[in-house]
């Protein structure tokens, strides 16, 4: 039994060991106890950081891409605000700094001074060590906006046609544009299935007409395209994917969540719901009672004929209306069935949206101490 104790607690060690060395992905995390161990075998890249600083976000990347090159470098990080022994030891004033040890802790590091992007950093490592790091391919959503079509796609491609549009206006070595960055990206992503929502960007030190033309003076500046085609309104907000969701989905009329879900009011018809709420609210199963369900029901068809042609969700408004006249059962099965394949994973993103939507419709016609189990059972699956 003592043993068995032994070997337990070993492996537990082992394992925070492994969770601590890969804190990152693929970027290995040093501490005072691991420092010399991890550096002395072969050459490292090392990131000397604080938590609290906007460093450089592209590490992670590197990290990935140098992954199956292990065996030749490695690329770690050291958190000097936790572990300032290791910021005292190599003079650390700034963060992030990054230094190049050659194999052999004994041996001085060099201090790294070019630029933070991926490539640049991969440059590096590969001409010290002569491996190539195999870089993950990053598909971009945001759209890249110049002098030359700048006018033509914004007012007359997009806003004339109904599209909101964020415009990031950014200088390539401004620092607050690099942290902004990763977050935008974000941001385009979680919008992609919206297609009245555009996320681009100008570099304003190069497309230097329109930045003048929209009075940009600092960077980054976002300015906002409402559909309406008036004129830009500048955005002042905070820079947290939420905040910028939040904005977004306030003025183009969405209804986005980080990481592109959508949020329960998706889809959803004010008017039509005051009629499913009466109906949910409709609990014992009297004559009367019965008789008041069903004329909702045929109040609430009428009106929801009434608004296809201006509304594309009155539709499955007629389908929960037309169904639950034919069987009382059918609003608690079909949010279950909903529900279900929500939680399976396997969907385009196009059909989540389509299947979340209806969910969400479903729900104004559930009991609340129904609709609050439904509720919890998809958060359960999402944990």
């Amino acid at each position: 039994m003592l043993r068995k104790s032994i070997v337990l607690g070993a492996v537990a060690i082992f394992l925070s060991l492994a969770v601590t060395a890969f804190a990152d992905g693929h970027v290995h995390a040093l501490t005072a106890d691991n420092f010399n161990d991890m550096l002395g075998s072969k050459p490292t890249l090392v990131e000397f950081y604080a938590p609290w600083c906007g460093h450089c976000k592209i590490y992670a990347q590197l990290g990935e891409a140098y992954a199956s090159k292990k065996d030749k470098v490695l690329i770690a990080k050291a958190d000097v605000d936790t572990h300032r022994d290791l910021g005292t030891r190599f003079a650390i004033r700034g963060y992030p700094t990054i230094k190049w040890f050659p194999k052999g802790i004994e041996q001085i590091p060099e201090d790294y001074s070019g630029e933070r992007d991926l490539e640049s950093l991969s440059r590096f490592v590969e001409e010290k060590t002569g491996a190539r790091g195999v870089a993950k391919k990053v598909v971009s959503h945001v759209q890249v906006l110049t002098d030359r079509d700048f006018e033509d796609k914004v007012h007359r491609e997009w806003t004339a046609k109904g599209k909101s549009v964020l415009v990031e206006f950014y200088a390539p070595w401004c620092g607050h544009c690099k942290n902004l960055a990763p977050t935008y990206e974000k941001l385009a992503a979680d919008f992609v299935n919206d297609k009245d929502v555009i996320v681009a960007k100008v570099d304003a030190t190069v497309e230097k007409a329109v930045a003048q033309k929209y009075g940009v003076s600092g960077y980054p500046t976002l300015k906002f395209f409402a559909a309406s085609n008036a004129a830009p309104q500048e955005y002042s907000g905070g820079r947290s994917e939420q905040e910028l969701i939040n904005y977004i989905n306030k003025h183009a009329g969405t209804a986005r969540a980080p990481g592109g879900k959508l949020l329960a009011s998706a889809g959803r018809i004010p008017t039509l719901d005051s009629i499913a709420s009466q109906f949910a609210a409709l609990a014992s199963t009297t004559t009367t009672t019965l008789d008041k369900k069903k004329g909702l029901l045929q109040d609430g068809l009428k009106k929801a004929n009434e608004m296809l042609a201006t509304n594309k969700n009155a539709k499955h408004y007629v389908r929960v209306f037309e169904k639950t006249q034919e069987s009382p059962d059918f609003i608690a099965n079909e949010s279950a069935r909903l529900a279900k394949i929500i939680q399976s994973g396997t969907m385009t993103p196009a059909k989540l949206d389509e299947f979340s939507i209806r969910h969400n419709i479903i729900s104004a016609f559930v009991p609340p101490q129904a609709e609050k189990a439904d509720d919890d059972e998809l958060e359960r699956d999402e944990l």
